[in-house]
């Protein structure tokens, strides 16, 4: 969960108050008046009544605010369909269309670096599942859109001695892994759409990562590379105690409905 539609899992309490200078940047702003307060939850009410059209341009509003919202106010507040913005850095750089790069490397024959563009023409998968937060939430028939992974990885042609996939993230902090067997499931997509859109910035776009049988914290946003090493690195929030296996029901301590068989 490095991005931001969703709320990231708190962190096991030992790391709790390091890492709160990092999700919570400059939290010595000035005091927040009653009528702040009060005009905030009022549009997030307004949110959820409103027609569609209005609730998009809201969702786009809260989700720019909250990349730069000192008083955490805007994490109350519905925003994206069921997800929520959220980011382990203080901001995320933005990338167009046209700069947009994904590169393939490590232990493979054929490294490449894809475009948007590149991403586009190849053949998509559309999946249609429950989404699934480790931290109890779940956003239920989310449709996600892309290319199966797997076939990248037969694109760049993987040596004999690799077992596992890294995944970095232009924002600069977070990363994810999955082992080769999980990286070339079906239902592991490098996800151009979300919820039949395009990704935008907020959700973690224009490429995100999407595992849709694992909690959402393997989906990892705003995705760059793609690496092929011969043992799993642990990612970000593994690196804070949470599971590196995080199948849906079956790890982290939670009985949850699975996501995807």
């Amino acid at each position: 969960m490095n991005s931001a539609d969703e709320v990231n899992p708190a962190p096991p309490p030992d790391d709790q108050d390091r890492d709160q200078d990092r999700d919570e940047p400059d939290a010595r702003g000035r005091p927040v008046g009653r009528r702040v307060v009060l005009g905030t939850l009022g549009l997030g009410a307004l949110g959820v009544l409103a027609a569609p059209p209005l609730q998009r341009g809201l969702e786009s509003f809260l989700a720019a605010a909250s990349d730069k919202d000192p008083t955490g106010l805007t994490d109350l507040l519905p925003n994206g369909g069921g997800f929520r913005y959220y980011s382990v850095t203080s901001s995320v750089p933005r990338k167009s269309p046209a700069d947009y790069r994904l590169t393939v490397g490590g232990l493979v024959d054929r490294p490449a670096a894809y475009t948007l563009a590149d991403l586009r023409a190849l053949p998509q998968t559309r999946l249609v599942r429950d989404v699934q937060c480790v931290t109890g939430w779940r956003v239920p028939d989310t449709p996600f859109e892309g290319v199966r992974l797997s076939a990248l990885l037969d694109a760049a042609g993987i040596r004999p001695e690799a077992k596992a996939v890294r995944f970095t993230c232009f924002d600069g902090a977070y990363s994810e892994s999955l082992t080769l067997g999980q990286a070339r499931r079906a239902d592991v997509l490098v996800a151009l759409r979300m919820q039949d859109e395009e990704i935008g910035h907020a959700h973690g776009g224009p490429v995100r990562l999407y595992v849709a049988p694992m909690y959402f914290y393997k989906s990892a946003k705003w995705l760059s590379g793609i690496t092929v090493t011969d043992k799993v690195v642990p990612g970000y929030w593994e690196g804070r105690g949470y599971d590196i296996d995080a199948w849906v029901g079956r790890s982290n301590g939670r009985d949850d409905e699975p996501t995807s068989g």
